[in-house]
């Protein structure tokens, strides 16, 4: 779920259309995926691992606008597509489908929207507000049950995060979808559901000890002692030249970019972080 509630935020004032059914999109939005595709093409080296691909691509959008709801467009849910202001799990999605569409030699739009589709929600399908992934530590579980990730965190040592989640539910008037009771009782269910799985993170003072298993391309989840919240903030792991672990990321400070600090510095600076979850692409 998401640093979209904790933050203070910018706008921009884009004009949305419905494209095709079911899928929210402007055309400058359009005209931004079209010439995207066509340079990250002319760039992209089939022989780097799917890691480096999606830092590659991740750093192809570094001084975008941090802009948070953006999914929340329209009177229902549709699949939004908003390349010109991103959040963090809006940027680590549409990271992860552009890498999967050089993967896999694909540059048209449907099939982009088709991988976004299946990144966002529930087993892959748009069906209703609900159906969107919105708790991130379901968003990992759903997408290593999609083959797209593997949560490799219990691997490097990490522990059962034993936490009740709620703060949709608790919190019910900052989601305008959940003035809906249909709505708020699918959000109730699916916390219900996260709280019967397991989901194990590093914590914070036991990091440092494993950056050298964090692999460039990881997908970092930042959990949170936040009562009722599982995860208030995703990025994309990039070592940098200091060959230290970094985050490749859209910040709250206003727009995508590599922090500044290593990863395992930068997270002592953020108010309530327990640690994080580490999730390779497949």
């Amino acid at each position: 779920m998401n640093c979209k509630i904790l933050f203070l935020f910018i706008s921009l004032a884009i004009n949305y259309t419905t494209i095709a059914q079911g899928v929210t999109c402007s055309a400058k939005d359009k005209e931004i995926f079209i010439s995207r595709i066509a340079n990250l093409k002319k760039e992209y080296t089939p022989k780097s691992t799917f890691g480096e691909t999606i830092v590659a691509v991740g750093k192809t959008f570094l001084g975008t606008p941090y802009v948070a709801k953006t999914l929340e467009i329209g009177p229902k849910e549709s699949l939004v597509v908003n390349l010109q202001g991103l959040d963090c799990t809006t940027y680590v999605e549409n990271i992860l489908a552009l890498s999967l569409m050089l993967k896999n030699n694909k540059d048209d739009f449907d099939t982009y929207t088709a991988y976004l589709e299946k990144i966002r929600y529930r087993d892959g399908k748009l069906d209703g507000y609900t159906s969107r992934l919105h708790y991130f530590s379901e968003w990992i579980t759903n997408n290593e049950k999609k083959n797209i990730i593997k949560n490799v965190t219990g691997d490097m040592g990490g522990i059962e995060h034993q936490k009740q989640i709620n703060f949709m539910s608790t919190h019910r008037a900052l989601y305008p979808f959940l003035k809906d009771d249909q709505n708020y009782k699918g959000i109730q269910q699916s916390e219900i559901n996260i709280d019967q799985s397991t989901i194990c993170y590093l914590p914070q003072d036991q990091i440092a000890q494993h950056e050298a298993s964090i692999e460039s391309g990881d997908i970092i989840a930042l959990t949170t002692s936040i009562k009722g919240l599982d995860i208030t903030h995703t990025g994309i792991a990039t070592r940098e030249k200091d060959g230290h672990i970094h985050l490749l990321h859209a910040s709250s400070r206003g727009q995508v970019e590599v922090s500044k600090l290593p990863l395992v510095e930068y997270l002592k600076k953020i108010k309530n972080n327990t640690g994080i979850i580490i999730n390779r692409p497949l």
